[in-house]
């Protein structure tokens, strides 16, 4: 699944880029997705830049101006996110209402940059302004008179920026500028850019959260528990899993902690990486999870049997995340770029490169039954060719069987 957005840069009186405004869009084709209303929009843009794009990403550090509904800011859907990376944009439709009032004070208070769009002048809107930074006019709708309407009631409070939007032709610039506009955003600088990204589902999220807390220094297994006990389907296939006949236990598990507990750190890391496998391969042959699962396996048994050091984790990993583009249909730079990962395993993965990724590519080569560069590249690495393939072996009998437990 793809989430879509298209961003269209706001500009200064130089044409140095200030920000981008950001709308949602549902494909390629940049229009406003039908049958969806403003809150919806809202939602879909705060949680595609929450848990896909990343403000960061999309923007390259200017900020980002969000529609917003009236009651998306009566419900505080702004502090989701970070008061510094946005503007918030009241959309034209909002009522000044008192409590739109309070929460424009709240959001103030907080550090928050609030926005009017698309403005048509209102003497009530005068008690909104102390707590209003910028007021885009629009300039299909706005006609001279209103123009200075406008600026008239702006005299008493020069803290408000003018933005001036729908700039199509070069005398609608020279006459915002002739008016003391600040910024400007419309087809005459660029049209929308449309950009895309893989979607995740929240229980992606949910599995993406767990494997951040497992490569930190110090495991926090409250917060482990605590993000296995939100999503009730990763909890049911701890639970299935822990008590499944690989483990041979009898214990009957009684809450998520305990089973966190019963499993120790190095099997939950390794069944946090069959659920990220089986979320982030959805829609996907069941012998694409087998596989990447055993090209994790088989790194970590050949680091284990050759190399005497802590890096089986690392080497699990890289074989793991070596398929995620497959797995999900996306660019595996852009995927790569979502994970805290070290520059050296994303070098082993998107390029094959470095130490790590010797036995990644022996994996590879088993994958095609490549027997003749098989034992040639086993004698470059110095290892025995005859051990790998066991192992390979053993990799695939464990991927087989933790598919089974997690079905």
């Amino acid at each position: 699944m793809s989430f879509y957005v298209a961003r269209q840069p706001i500009l200064d009186k130089n044409k140095n880029l200030f920000a981008y405004e950001l709308l949602l869009r549902d494909s390629l084709d940049n229009i406003f997705p039908k049958n969806i209303n403003e809150d919806e929009a809202t939602a879909k843009i705060i949680e595609g830049l929450e848990f896909n794009l990343g403000l960061e990403s999309l923007t390259k550090g200017s900020l980002a101006f969000i529609n917003f509904t009236h009651d998306s800011i009566i419900n505080g859907y702004p502090f989701l996110l970070d008061k510094d990376k946005i503007v918030v944009e009241i959309l034209e439709t909002a009522k000044p209402s008192k409590r739109l009032l309070d929460a424009c004070i709240d959001l103030k208070n907080k550090g928050y940059s609030i926005a009017l769009d698309d403005y048509e002048h209102d003497s009530v809107w005068k008690y909104f302004f102390p707590y209003v930074d910028i007021i885009k006019l629009d300039y299909s709708l706005t006609t001279e008179q209103q123009f200075q309407e406008i600026i008239t009631a702006l005299k008493p409070f020069p803290h408000i920026k003018l933005l001036a939007e729908k700039i199509e032709t070069y005398s609608h610039f020279q006459h915002g500028l002739s008016i003391g506009c600040e910024y400007f955003q419309g087809y005459f600088f660029s049209r929308p850019e449309i950009i895309k990204t893989i979607a995740f589902n929240p229980s992606q999220i949910a599995v993406a959260n767990l494997w951040t807390e497992f490569n930190r220094a110090e495991i926090d297994i409250k917060k482990v528990t605590s993000i296995f006990e939100d999503d009730i389907n990763l909890s049911f296939k701890l639970l299935r899993y822990v008590q499944s006949p690989i483990f041979k236990r009898d214990a009957v598990i009684q809450s998520i902690k305990q089973a966190i507990i019963v499993l120790g750190s190095q099997e939950l890391k390794r069944f946090i990486s069959l659920l990220f496998t089986a979320q982030f391969s959805t829609g996907k042959p069941q012998a694409l999870t087998a596989m990447v699962l055993s090209r994790g396996r088989f790194c970590e048994l050949m680091v284990n049997a050759t190399m005497p050091t802590n890096s089986q984790p690392s080497a699990f990993l890289i074989g793991l995340l070596s398929l995620i583009d497959a797995m999900v249909d996306g660019d595996i730079h852009e995927l790569m770029d979502k994970l805290p990962l070290h520059k050296d395993m994303k070098d082993a993965i998107i390029n094959r490169t470095g130490e790590s990724a010797y036995f990644l590519r022996l994996c590879e080569l088993f994958e095609k039954a490549d027997w003749q560069n098989i034992e040639l590249f086993c004698k470059q690495i110095n290892i025995d060719h005859e051990q790998s393939y066991r192992l390979f072996q053993d990799a695939l009998n464990w991927a087989d069987k933790r598919v089974s437990a997690i079905q």
